[in-house]
């Protein structure tokens, strides 16, 4: 009647419909989850601001980062990649993005946290655009699922100006 290779192609068939229908499911299942993520950057020194040879600039700044991403997490979250970036206009540009800090957030349990730290990454312009300049901190995260699409998302916070005068 059937053969070995026959029944055994059938159940690995039936075996990868039923995977491929929980992963859908799972899939699914994020779009129902309303994340309300809340987070604060405070820029508590401004380490140093000054002007490279080539005239550049650069600046160097200490912050406290304190989040709550636990909304994020689901049953099917893998982990979160954060990341905080200082995002300025300049006249040559409408939107400059310079990433300050980054971290990966394994687990629901990691989720709620507090960083006091100083840009792990160079803020460095390329010219003389950053003397006063106004300038929004923003905070993104990045939701990579078990199975699914990724999500990402992000929390601007305004409100932030640099020195006139190199330091």
């Amino acid at each position: 009647m059937h053969s070995f290779w026959l029944r055994a192609n059938a159940v690995l068939t039936f075996s990868v419909i039923i995977l491929a229908f929980t992963c859908a499911m799972a899939s699914v299942s994020d779009c129902f989850n309303s994340p309300s993520p809340s987070a604060q950057i405070q820029i508590t020194n401004i380490n140093w601001f000054q002007k490279q040879r080539n005239g550049n600039e650069e600046v160097s700044l200490a912050m406290n980062i304190t989040a709550d991403l636990q909304s994020l997490f689901t049953w099917n979250t893998k982990q979160v990649f954060v990341f905080v970036a200082a995002e300025y206009k300049t006249p040559k540009n409408a939107v400059n993005q310079v990433s300050l800090w980054d971290a990966i957030i394994p687990a629901k349990e990691q989720s709620k946290f507090r960083v006091q730290t100083v840009n792990k990454y160079r803020f460095i312009d390329q010219g003389s655009n950053l003397r006063g300049k106004d300038l929004n901190l923003t905070l993104h995260w990045h939701v990579m699922p078990k199975a699914g699409m990724m999500f990402a998302d992000k929390l601007v916070i305004p409100g932030y100006r640099l020195p006139k005068e190199y330091r």
